[in-house]
């Protein structure tokens, strides 16, 4: 692109401003007339935005592919290395990325990067969790090149970043991930810059089986609850295949007890799916409903808040331990039992795949790796040598 706008901190009618500065062509003109609330200076003999949310994002989405973005004049503007005057939204909104965000502090234009990130994670509907460990990734990205601005850092820069993960800060490979995808969501969709040669190499996964229990340990586990609301809780997420999340999200009215279906709104990929309701579970359920009667969410913690996660967790490792179980048991392997044992009970993948929200039926395939029904039919070397010798010690009497 052969057209140019720069874009410098402009302070304007006592309010900070992002200034667009070009050469006169009606064509650049005509584009730039398309930013949300721009407007004309004539004192300053430039077109303008006031520097509030998203006005930067808006600026280079609106001209993207049409006419190139000039960031070197805002980066180097002395502005950014001194306190501005913001509105108390803003304020609040560098309040929080600070507090979610633990570590070292940032310089001005790191922060304004780091709150654009933010914009748009909230902007594309991430979940909180994502948010949080995007903006921590990127946040020691950028601590890491605290005298360089994002925008300057060269592809060799950021693969050695990721080598100094690997080597220098051992990183597992599922953090390495975690990094690559915060940086890559910068560069890709908040400057919306192509894939350059950070098609950052990512490390190959540890392809490990989930880990499961037999129907004895699921058994044992839920008659050592003798709370109803707890153990509708863990059973729900067992009988339906659930994960926490999908759980604690639950709304009175998404159990069908006429259809014995179980609705899960906006699972991973933000995709609804429905799964089933066991006919041993309803009865319970129908207990649990009329004995704490709950406002909004199936199953609220205090004042009617949904209930917490980590409680959850607490309550399945006492029902564990009481159980005799010796496993280390977390939610995620009621789960992983579910579609082990339909599938042991010979429930088809692809019913399996839809019941637990898979996008890929190559992620459903690795329950037949930790299935019993398979293995069942395969004798081991060393019962093969056992009955050979069993043979032998007959034939000698």
């Amino acid at each position: 692109m052969d057209k140019s706008v720069t874009i410098k901190k402009l302070f304007h009618r006592e309010n900070q401003c992002l200034g667009l500065f070009f050469d006169k062509d009606w064509s650049i003109i005509k584009e730039v007339k398309k930013i949300p609330d721009v407007k004309f200076s004539n004192t300053n003999k430039c077109w303008y935005v006031p520097e509030q949310e998203y006005a930067l994002t808006s600026i280079i989405e609106t001209l993207k592919g049409k006419i190139s973005v000039d960031l070197s004049e805002l980066r180097s503007n002395t502005a950014l290395k001194q306190p501005f005057v913001e509105s108390t939204h803003a304020a609040e909104e560098k309040i929080k990325i600070i507090n979610v965000v633990k570590g070292p502090e940032l310089t001005a234009d790191q922060v304004q990067a780091l709150r654009m990130v933010e914009q748009k994670l909230k902007l594309r509907g991430y979940s909180e969790n994502t948010q949080r460990t995007y903006l921590q990734q990127f946040k020691e990205f950028l601590f890491f090149f605290r005298d360089t601005h994002p925008v300057d850092l060269t592809d060799i820069e950021i693969r050695n970043y990721i080598l100094y993960l690997i080597e220098h800060k051992k990183l597992s490979k599922s953090t390495q991930n975690q990094a690559i995808n915060a940086i890559k969501f910068f560069y890709e969709k908040v400057m919306l810059q192509d894939r350059k040669v950070y098609y950052l190499e990512r490390p190959m996964k540890d392809k490990k089986l989930p880990e499961v229990l037999s129907q004895e340990e699921v058994v044992n586990i839920f008659e050592a609850l003798d709370n109803i609301k707890h153990k509708t809780m863990l059973m729900l997420i067992y009988s339906a295949g659930l994960r926490r999340s999908e759980m604690l999200n639950l709304r009175i009215g998404d159990v069908d007890f006429h259809r014995n279906i179980v609705f899960i709104r906006s699972g991973k990929g933000h995709k609804d799916r429905q799964s089933v309701l066991s006919q041993n579970l309803a009865p319970l359920l129908q207990n649990y409903l009329r004995e704490y009667n709950p406002g909004f969410w199936l199953f609220e913690g205090v004042d009617g808040e949904r209930y917490s996660a980590s409680s959850l967790q607490k309550i399945l490792k006492r029902a564990t331990k009481k159980a005799g179980v010796k496993k280390v048991v977390r939610l995620h392997m009621l789960r992983h039992s579910f579609a082990t044992h339909l599938l042991e009970s010979g429930t088809s993948t692809r019913y399996i795949q839809v019941l637990l929200g898979h996008e890929s039926p190559k992620t459903t395939e690795i329950y037949a790796h930790v299935s019993r029904f398979a293995l069942d039919k395969i004798q081991s070397p060393l019962d093969q040598i056992a009955f050979k010798k069993q043979i032998k010690e007959g034939e000698g009497e």
